[in-house]
């Protein structure tokens, strides 16, 4: 006999965590920030067609000031890299990115010094995006993955150890580790 069994009907158990992270994936405010060709897909993702807004997304902002989620569609040059990253910084906390289309995942076919090859050389990426350019039926994945992502978030210290977790996971992926017998060895 559970807790359930006790409790009246229509009572729901849940933690705060899960609250505000169904919180924050329902009211999602994108800053757009189209540089070419995947900013007219993500156009017409808002548009009555394919309505973003049934996502809880219907504000684009042009301020980054009252946004949480960066759309970076299209190819980032070096000139325009210092705005993205200032308007990133504007955003505040919690904040993601979407990095929308191959130019602005690696660079695409502009593999010059012109271009920078992605965007998460600037800015750090939550999703990528591939496509050249990706239909808006993919950017709503990408969205609905986004969600996921962020209903699942720690909060407070639990999210800083998650943080931590993540970076050593991602050190230990990226650099080969030493057994320290072997550097006695040597």
């Amino acid at each position: 006999m559970g807790l359930e069994e006790k409790l009246p009907s229509g009572i729901m158990l849940t933690t705060v965590e899960q609250i505000a992270g169904l919180v924050r994936k329902s009211s999602m405010w994108p800053a757009t920030f189209g540089l070419a060709c995947c900013a007219i897909e993500m156009m017409s993702a808002g548009g009555p067609h394919y309505d973003i807004a049934r996502y809880g997304m219907e504000k684009f902002g042009a301020t980054p000031r009252q946004a949480d989620l960066m759309i970076v569609a299209g190819r980032v040059s070096q000139k325009m890299a210092p705005v993205l990253r200032q308007i990133y910084d504007q955003m505040p906390e919690p904040k993601w990115v979407i990095a929308m289309g191959v130019c602005a995942s690696s660079g695409g076919m502009f593999n010059n010094y012109a271009i920078v090859q992605g965007v998460d050389h600037i800015v750090p990426v939550d999703m990528y995006l591939p496509g050249c350019p990706p239909r808006p039926e993919m950017l709503f994945d990408a969205v609905l993955k986004l969600h996921d992502k962020v209903q699942n978030e720690k909060l407070g210290a639990h999210r800083k150890r998650e943080i931590e977790e993540e970076e050593e996971r991602r050190l230990r992926r990226e650099l080969p580790l030493l057994d320290p017998s072997e550097v006695a060895s040597r």
